[in-house]
């Protein structure tokens, strides 16, 4: 780590970390449910799910399915999505205030997502990250994904960074796993994504984030160190 508060790269997932892509995932699988007659899924009942991808996602829309969900569901969720991404997702809040930082302190910062590449190089546009990203990792970008260490591997070699100079920050198990699976320092964000059943303290990440802003202390990258 930097003598300053921000390792020299900070690393992110996408869905449920940076940005809060519940709202685009909940029109995708109640345009899905319309077609088929069905009434609209509440945001609740599909928001624990969004960080498990979109084979989870359609698992949840359409539960008669038993978690089996055929190739050609995925693809239809993928389809859709695509013309609903960005519509309706925010940033949470602080993420902006945070990149900002970040960048002032002479880090840099990135996204590994497992996000189809194609959808996640969508999104960054609109959101002016296209040129401040130093690295965008996509699902599909490498032979391996999440919860593999190799997305983090290469964007830490990619750039030139040492695994002990970079973090990753995520809301779900997968993330986590990954991180200490490339020997890299994680911090679990809390006001992501999960399930009731999930407990973020047993996925061994270095640190627990309540909120966005918790990642502006100095103090939370120094217990990292």
């Amino acid at each position: 780590m930097t003598a300053h508060a921000f390792p020299k790269l900070v690393l992110f997932d996408l869905d449920g970390t940076l940005l809060d892509s519940a709202p685009d995932m909940l029109a995708t699988v109640n345009r899905m449910r319309a077609a088929r007659g069905r009434a609209p899924m509440p945001l609740h009942e599909l928001r624990p799910h969004v960080s498990k991808g979109s084979r989870a996602m359609s698992a949840a829309a359409f539960p008669e399915l038993g978690g089996e969900v055929p190739a050609e569901l995925i693809r239809e969720f993928l389809d859709t999505y695509e013309g609903e991404l960005g519509r309706h997702s925010l940033l949470f809040d602080g993420v902006a205030e945070l990149l900002d930082a970040i960048e002032a302190a002479g880090s840099r910062w990135g996204i590994v997502t497992n996000k189809p590449e194609y959808l996640a190089v969508q999104v960054m546009p609109a959101l002016g990250w296209d040129t401040r990203s130093a690295i965008l990792v996509g699902g599909d970008t490498l032979p391996e994904r999440k919860p593999h260490p190799l997305p983090l591997l290469h964007s830490a070699e990619q750039l030139g960074v040492a695994i002990g100079d970079c973090a990753y920050v995520g809301d779900d198990q997968r993330d986590i796993a990954s991180a200490r699976a490339a020997g890299m320092r994680s911090v679990v964000a809390l006001w992501g994504y999960r399930r009731d059943d999930d407990d973020p303290r047993d996925w061994g990440g270095d640190a627990l984030a309540d909120r966005v802003h918790d990642l502006l202390d100095p103090g939370l990258w120094a217990s990292l160190r």
